[in-house]
């Protein structure tokens, strides 16, 4: 199934894919080493101007999603989940068979003689909604509930437990899981189509009475970090102060200030360096962490009008 292109999602700066950063940075490392021997003196420049650090502009547009997108969508959510007992593959087959909402991006424009190693149909992110009250029963729906209740018996008050349980349950206001993945070398500047979109597609489900179309709030769970060694207590970043957390999502920190329910957990025994990267902020080692938001559907205008704000090309 081909999909349809929507929009123009931004154009600007960005750096490789992970893969074709590390194909690239071998290849310099062994140009590196041949001539090492010759220009000593410039060793100091050459190891100055990593790949890593290239900028390239490049182009995303945004397609509906399909068959095609499967691998792409499931590594994003691995990146999501690392090592949780979450059914990823069942998962990425729901939002591909509700592809009347949700968006891939992609980079536009890429010639079949490209030597960047970037496929045409590969993906640098998504954005969808699985809304988790009308998939009750299927395996990857559940397993989500009880990771985030499971996370939240460890490290927050009962109180909350209770909360969270009675909310992600009760039939009469749907929660739907909101999911917004991309490669961390892509733009913020990407989010702000793709939600503006997102909420289109979510009003016309509702008037036409299609799944995900009427939810009561929205649960994210956001990829962020602490720093490391500051107060590493169970209790302090369970529940950190804002302006503690790093956001790998930038724009998630409005639904972070606009949620009624939110809390951290650890995930630094599953991380996974190759979906994860080894994350530092100003020579600061960080903890990585992730972070449960539970947000009223109406409040959603008012993050989006945050997000113009500040994500506006």
């Amino acid at each position: 199934m081909a999909s349809r292109p929507k929009r123009r999602a931004v154009a600007g700066g960005a750096s490789r894919p992970p893969e074709a950063q590390d194909a690239r940075q071998e290849a310099e490392e062994e140009d590196e080493v041949e001539d090492e021997d010759e220009e000593d003196s410039g060793e100091e420049e050459e190891e100055g101007d990593e790949v890593v650090d290239e900028e390239v502009n490049v182009e995303f547009e945004a397609y509906s999603i399909s068959d095609n997108d499967y691998d792409g969508i499931k590594k994003l959510l691995q990146q999501l989940f690392l090592k949780s007992p979450v059914n990823t593959a069942e998962l990425t087959d729901l939002l591909i068979q509700q592809n009347h909402i949700g968006s891939v991006i992609k980079q536009t424009d890429v010639s079949e003689d490209s030597d960047d190693g970037v496929d045409e149909d590969e993906i640098f992110g998504f954005i969808s909604l699985l809304n988790l009250t009308e998939r009750k029963g299927t395996q990857c729906a559940e397993q989500i509930k009880e990771l985030i209740l499971s996370f939240c018996e460890k490290n927050c008050e009962k109180s909350m437990v209770e909360q969270l349980d009675e909310l992600l349950n009760d039939t009469s206001k749907p929660v739907g899981f909101l999911l917004s993945e991309r490669f961390i070398n892509v733009p913020a500047q990407v989010a702000l189509p793709m939600h503006q979109q997102l909420q289109k597609e979510l009003a016309e489900a509702h008037k036409t009475n299609k799944p995900c179309g009427k939810c009561y709030f929205y649960l994210l769970i956001s990829k962020t970090f602490v720093e490391a060694g500051k107060n590493n207590s169970k209790k302090r970043w369970s529940n950190p102060k804002k302006d503690e957390l790093m956001f790998a999502n930038a724009e998630e920190e409005f639904f972070y200030e606009k949620a009624i329910l939110r809390f951290s957990y650890s995930v630094q025994e599953q991380s996974d360096t190759c979906l994860g990267g080894r994350w530092s902020f100003d020579d600061a080692p960080m903890k990585p962490l992730r972070t449960v938001m539970l947000i009223p559907c109406d409040r959603m205008s008012e993050i989006m009008d945050k997000l113009k704000e500040h994500l506006s090309v």
